[in-house]
């Protein structure tokens, strides 16, 4: 991007602004923060950009997560083929990413955001058995890593399968976190290597993580005052709106 200082000046202070929001609907709802941000910036930025500046506040946020709902060993070992098959093709897909057009990532990233906001909203996916929850776990990877490293969001897959294995609201929370700060490590490591994550995109992206840690703190105070199903169904009818728009950009 070539801007001069005071329109730098001016775009970094609206994507703090966008990061802060972003904070708070994570901290609110305990997921989303990929979503808004790339959701928003893609609005306004190069998808390349937006996917990158995501990288740093996701780790930060969802490594705050994870101390916050002591998310530890026992997690990791329960959902231990998710995770694996999550890093393993989260880092593989980070390779198309730099490859794909403008066009493709909007249209891939829209896409992610119908789904989720749709799939939220309609209903409660079937509830997956015990004896089914190996292959439940390694396509709900395989699946979110693919989103993830093309788009830098892969809740939709994670928050289906956990509803489906009907978790209650702190084991959601808790493996929620874990999953996303899981899949930001080779999310980090293959945008460097592909060059996403750059001299530019990386002081940036780790100037973002105050506001997101201050937007993550004032979603925590909202989350004990309002209902958070409400908040969730106003934030889901926004993204939707925004899936669709990035839809139109991709087709139009």
């Amino acid at each position: 991007m070539n801007l001069s200082a005071l329109e730098f000046s001016s775009l970094t202070a609206l994507i703090a602004v966008i990061f802060v929001f972003a904070g708070i609907v994570k901290g609110t709802v305990g997921i989303g923060l990929p979503t808004v941000s790339v959701g928003v910036l893609s609005q306004m930025i190069p998808p390349h950009t937006a996917v990158a500046l995501v990288v740093f506040p996701i780790l930060a946020a969802n490594f705050w997560q994870v101390v916050r709902t002591r998310a530890g060993l026992e997690t990791l070992r329960r959902y231990g083929i998710l995770a694996a098959c999550l890093f393993v093709t989260l880092w593989v897909t980070t390779f198309l990413t730099a490859q794909a057009s403008t066009e493709i990532l909007l249209g891939v990233i829209g896409i992610a955001i119908v789904i989720f906001s749709v799939s939220s909203l309609v209903g409660t996916p079937p509830a997956l058995a015990d004896r089914h929850d190996r292959i439940g776990q390694a396509v709900t990877g395989v699946s979110a890593g693919f989103l993830g490293g093309l788009t830098s969001i892969w809740s939709p897959p994670l928050v289906t399968y956990l509803i489906a294995r009907r978790t209650d609201n702190d084991e959601f929370v808790r493996a929620a976190g874990l999953f996303i700060f899981i899949g930001a490590i080779p999310l980090m490591i293959g945008f460097w290597q592909t060059g996403l994550l750059n001299a530019e995109t990386a002081p940036l992206s780790l100037a973002m993580i105050v506001p997101s840690l201050i937007g993550f703190s004032l979603g925590e105070m909202i989350r004990r005052r309002l209902h958070p199903d409400r908040f969730r169904s106003v934030i889901l009818w926004v993204f939707l709106l925004m899936g669709l728009n990035l839809l139109r950009r991709a087709v139009f």
